[in-house]
């Protein structure tokens, strides 16, 4: 082979032996193999840092606005228990309503239906805490049997589709109601019969942020009537009373 020969299949091999990388110049072709595969595997975990990064960005995001916004939880779980409690059968409540009496008794209002196809009559209301609650409390007297404790059984005696309600008679829901029957939501039992017990939540005395009553429970003991004359003792398993308070 000629000098001119060797010279050109020499060059033809280095030629082939080389590589080109950004900012690299003629850099051997098994040290240009090395550097790409690092240059991939880099890049690899960068796109894979970027994606977590993404992720926990969302995350974060999500938190912060259950965080910075509860109302709008506690709004839609509102709605399902007011649902909930008008459609329960048999016995329903179709309005209620909840305010401050001080700082650990919160007055309640109940408004009850009978949603059933057999006369009812509701003999204790039970709270989280499994104390049941048999009475209310009359400080007026303006319905008979003067001032005093009135068993609920002589007040929520309902005939199919007939209503009736709990409540103190003057500021807790809507215009002043006629009989005085003081209901109470508490978060620790205190022994008086006309206090449901077990809150998690009681209104508060502020007049800007009233909050929420909450019962996690609430069940109803009823006696029901049939046409043949048989009556039979039961309760009414219920699920979490949500009321938004008014202003004290």
């Amino acid at each position: 082979m000629s000098m001119r020969a060797r010279v050109g299949r020499a060059i033809e091999s280095q030629s082939a032996a080389m590589c080109f990388l950004p900012g690299k110049k003629h850099q051997t072709q098994s040290r240009c193999s090395v550097l790409t595969a690092g240059a991939l595997l880099a890049q690899g975990a960068t796109e894979y840092l970027v994606l977590l990064a993404v992720v926990l960005i969302v995350a974060l995001v999500s938190v912060a606005l259950l965080g910075f916004f509860p109302g709008m939880a506690s709004d839609a779980q509102r709605q399902q228990s007011e649902m909930y409690w008008r459609s329960a059968s048999p016995i329903a409540i179709t309005e209620w309503a909840a305010k401050a009496a001080d700082g650990t008794w919160t007055f309640v209002y109940f408004r009850f239906k009978n949603n059933g196809a057999y006369t009812v009559r509701v003999t204790g209301i039970i709270g989280a805490d499994g104390n049941k609650s048999t009475q209310v409390w009359d400080n007026t007297g303006n319905c008979g049997g003067g001032v005093g404790l009135k068993n609920i059984s002589s007040i929520l005696y309902l005939a199919p589709g007939e209503e009736n309600y709990l409540s103190v008679a003057q500021g807790v829901y809507g215009a002043a109601l006629a009989c005085d029957r003081q209901l109470y939501f508490k978060a620790t039992a205190s022994g008086d019969n006309n206090v449901v017990s077990g809150a998690s939540s009681v209104c508060s005395t502020s007049a800007t942020a009233p909050g929420t009553a909450i019962m996690q429970t609430m069940d109803i003991e009823y006696i029901e009537y049939f046409e043949n004359g048989q009556q039979i003792t039961k309760q009414q398993s219920g699920k979490q009373v949500i009321i938004k308070c008014l202003p004290a």
